[in-house]
């Protein structure tokens, strides 16, 4: 069985939502598919829960009425025989009154995540409504049945495996299996959501529980490309990635995948394929834990990022400086992208900056403190091992004439990262791509 992720631009809009369903059923095969909301629905659901946190009825109630309006047009286009559309209308109904009831009762921090909630639900059933008008076996199994966390709020895998097999077995000889994406149940029982990866991270809990021969991830991109498309010219979808090299490239910046969301799949070592709904032709990109030997893969980079160095003569050699340093940023909840060190300092590099101020005060107990902004991480992504005897003499060419903050390398047999100036970035990928990938 095959699991199929969809985005909510890939099911934006009904003629959206009737190419999905050709997507999911040209197989003919047992296919267990993942929707998340209609797009701009989510954002909407948000500012209906602002309203109601304001204590303004009336604003909440104007957006309810407007997303309303959006969806039964939606119908209108999505379904060819009234009995369809009654069928959607009336559920559509119930969840409209279900958003109009909390703008007469007291609003809380749980009930906003099951007004945000109602996106998936939505979006699933008009997709199982539509696949049973084409006469397609299909049922919508509700993620809030057997998805859900822990205490830690990280997703309880034994318990959706538990879960969901016994569903699968009361739904046997289904083409098609429909869930939501995002959403669950926490330790507590209360509606909540996945967080970090969000749809894919559904996708991939769920290809790690059947298990499923493989897992894919449908967006408006087709695959991680072998540099910023935005920004570089001349970019490629990258054919293949090891599981380490596409988590990589996600945490530094490639925004098609989050770092953590494909860990179920490496881990229950099922690949997992990034395909374009826009041009379901072309080939995508494979991420599964094959590591080809010698090849740079991509580049990606990370924006917003602030370098910190701490400076102090004193501490020289001294035993602890380094613990007492990561101690205070561990206690303002800020991690570390990059790290330097020496006999009389280090340097580090930080993307949250909420706790700025306090980590630089507390920092000067122990140095003098320079702190730069607006910088950027360049990473450059594949089979790096030290063994790979100049490789890293290639990637430093490319940077000969962009001015570098910082170098990592050794720490992940994946990755060379150079920190930057946000202003130096362009100039460093373009460079970058000209050197590795286009001669």
């Amino acid at each position: 069985m095959k699991v199929m992720k969809f985005g909510g631009t890939s099911v934006g809009s009904p003629e959206r939502m009737q190419n999905v369903a050709s997507l999911i059923t040209e197989s003919g095969e047992p296919t267990f598919v993942v929707l998340s909301a209609m797009s701009g629905t989510t954002n909407s659901l948000v500012e209906i829960s602002d309203y109601l946190y304001k204590k303004n009825p009336e604003g909440a109630n104007e957006v309810i009425n407007n997303l309303e309006k959006k969806y039964l047009k939606h119908v209108e286009e999505l379904y060819a025989t009234e009995e369809a559309k009654k069928t959607t209308r009336d559920f559509l109904q119930g969840e409209f009154d279900y958003l109009r009831s909390f703008t007469k009762d007291l609003f809380t921090s749980f009930e906003e995540k099951s007004i945000v909630a109602q996106g998936e639900i939505m979006s699933t059933n008009m997709m199982v409504n539509y696949l049973k008008e084409q006469g397609v076996k299909a049922v919508l199994l509700n993620a809030l049945d057997f998805m859900r966390t822990d205490k830690n709020a990280e997703p309880d895998t034994q318990y959706i495996k538990e879960k969901l097999h016994p569903i699968m077995e009361a739904n046997p000889d289904q083409q098609i299996y429909v869930t939501q994406g995002f959403i669950c149940r926490n330790a507590y029982g209360e509606v909540d959501n996945l967080q970090r990866g969000g749809s894919d991270y559904t996708a991939s809990l769920i290809g790690a529980a059947l298990p499923a021969d493989e897992i894919d991830i449908w967006t408006d991109i087709d695959g991680m490309h072998n540099n910023d498309p935005r920004v570089v010219d001349k970019t490629e979808a990258v054919h293949q990635l090891n599981f380490e090299e596409a988590a990589e490239l996600a945490y530094f910046g490639a925004k098609i995948l989050h770092p953590t969301c494909v860990q179920p799949a490496k881990y229950a070592g099922i690949p997992v394929r990034l395909k374009n709904t826009m041009d379901p032709k072309a080939e995508g990109t494979i991420i599964d834990n094959v590591i080809v030997r010698g090849k740079i893969k991509a580049v990606a980079a990370k924006d917003n990022i602030t370098a910190i160095k701490i400076k102090s003569s004193r501490m020289l050699l001294a035993t602890g400086f380094l613990r007492k340093v990561f101690e205070i940023f561990e206690s303002y909840q800020t991690p570390i992208d990059m790290i330097a060190t020496s006999e009389v300092g280090v340097s580090m590099s930080i993307d949250n900056v909420s706790h700025l101020g306090e980590i630089v005060d507390e920092l000067k107990k122990y140095g003098t403190v320079t702190v730069d902004q607006d910088m950027c991480i360049i990473c450059v992504v594949g089979d790096l091992d030290w063994s790979n005897v100049g490789f890293e003499t290639l990637v430093m060419d490319a940077m000969k004439n962009i001015p570098v903050r910082m170098i990592s390398y050794g720490g992940s047999n994946y990755n060379i990262s150079f920190l930057v100036r946000e202003s130096d970035k362009k100039r460093a990928l373009q460079s970058l791509s000209d050197t590795l990938f286009n001669k």
